[in-house]
């Protein structure tokens, strides 16, 4: 190694994915039950997977058009027109991306300017903060307070918003909560941004997995919002295609081509093969995504109902998402120790809440995206190993 080797300074405040931690750790034990990592344990149906294959056979392993292949720019037009009623330019409205999470970046490093104070959710999903930083924002936490069910309050957003706020970050359903927004609390808030003359990136990758009598509200529908947001998605939760990486956004042209821009320079484009699976998905029945919602739904209402009966946890029923939240600051440790001690003694990996942001100290997120006789057998563990705390 070169022997003055320093890495880049702007990866000095960059840390490193707790999320990811524990997924490297749990395929270090042998009987590890995993409820950390986001990711469906459902495999799309063979109609949908076979697009892929089919697409190999017919050559289509070459280099698409940087925003993405016309047919699935057109379909996504479709599905945003039949699902709330908007209207967006295939050609220059959408953009194809590897995956939600390179939209979330793409989106902050086309549209920050170093010192632009970008407002985030926290606890909030793990690559905000980062991709602020990354772009030289800076970021600005908004406290999602359990006493509020994790949504944002009115006047903490406007107290928080100066002359240099220039970015929202809004993801509901949420993760790590689960909370949703009603269209009231929604309309609240993008008073805000209209007012102040904000962008929003609305991170919507779970609007599909939604429980109970809750609704999902597309941010762009709103008045004034369509010219000022975009609404980040992906297959991956929907479809359950995690690691196949095709999410997209949707948006104005003015704001998409900043995007565009980085993502040609940072990938070319998506990759070519899974764009016609993801197609196959969102052309084909949607039965799949209805009945793993419903097996969602089965085991969300068992964790919530185990939790609650073990003593030390307090945990609310989440509307969306596949994630619980529970309160654990009963345990008398911080939210780390709390999940290493879950990794030794039950051997079983949650997610810190620290890891969302400092307001997520005091909670765990526990994924119920995994089979549930797994569920049932990960919680008696941990109801086993959590007496040894008391």
């Amino acid at each position: 190694m070169v022997s003055s080797f320093k890495a880049a300074e702007r990866l000095k405040c960059i840390k490193s994915s707790g999320i990811r931690r524990f997924f490297t750790l749990a395929r270090e034990i042998p009987d590890i039950i995993s409820l950390n990592v986001g990711e469906p344990d459902f495999t799309p149906p063979k109609h949908v997977l076979d697009a892929g294959w089919q697409a190999a056979r017919e050559g289509k392993t070459h280099y698409t058009p940087t925003n993405g292949v016309p047919e699935l720019r057109e379909a996504l037009t479709h599905k945003i027109y039949r699902d709330y009623g908007l209207s967006y330019d295939p050609d220059s409205e959408i953009l194809i991306t590897v995956g939600g999470t390179e939209a979330i970046f793409l989106a902050l490093l086309g549209l920050v300017n170093p010192g632009d104070e970008v407002l985030i959710p926290d606890p909030g999903f793990v690559c905000y903060e980062p991709g602020v930083l990354l772009a030289g924002g800076v970021p600005v936490h908004i406290p999602l307070l359990e006493e509020r069910e994790f949504k944002p309050s009115v006047d903490d957003v406007t107290s928080l918003i100066t002359d240099k706020s220039r970015v929202i970050i809004l993801n509901y359903p949420n993760n790590p909560t689960g909370a949703v927004l009603s269209h009231d609390e929604i309309s609240s808030l993008v008073k805000i941004a209209v007012e102040r003359d904000m962008i929003v990136i609305s991170d919507e990758v779970y609007e599909k997995i939604i429980y109970d009598a809750a609704k999902h509200y597309c941010l762009a529908t709103f008045k004034g919002m369509q010219e000022r947001t975009l609404v980040i998605n992906s297959f991956s939760k929907t479809y359950a295609m995690t690691g196949l990486r095709i999410g997209y956004v949707y948006g104005p042209k003015d704001l998409v081509s900043p995007l565009w821009l980085v993502h040609q320079y940072a990938v070319a484009c998506a990759n070519s093969l899974t764009q016609y699976v993801a197609l196959a998905a969102l052309s084909g029945p949607q039965d799949f995504v209805k009945n793993m919602v419903q097996e969602f739904d089965r085991r969300r209402r068992l964790v919530h109902k185990k939790l609650d009966e073990i003593k030390g946890f307090k945990c609310a029923l989440p509307k969306g998402a596949f994630y619980v939240f529970p309160n654990v600051r009963s345990f008398g440790s911080s939210s780390e120790e709390l999940t290493e001690f879950l990794v030794r003694e039950a051997h079983v990996t949650t997610v810190s809440g620290s890891a969302f942001g400092n307001y997520g100290e005091g909670y765990i997120r526990i994924s119920y995206a995994t089979a549930y006789e797994q569920l049932e057998e990960a919680l008696t563990r941990i109801e086993k190993a959590v007496k040894k705390l008391h």
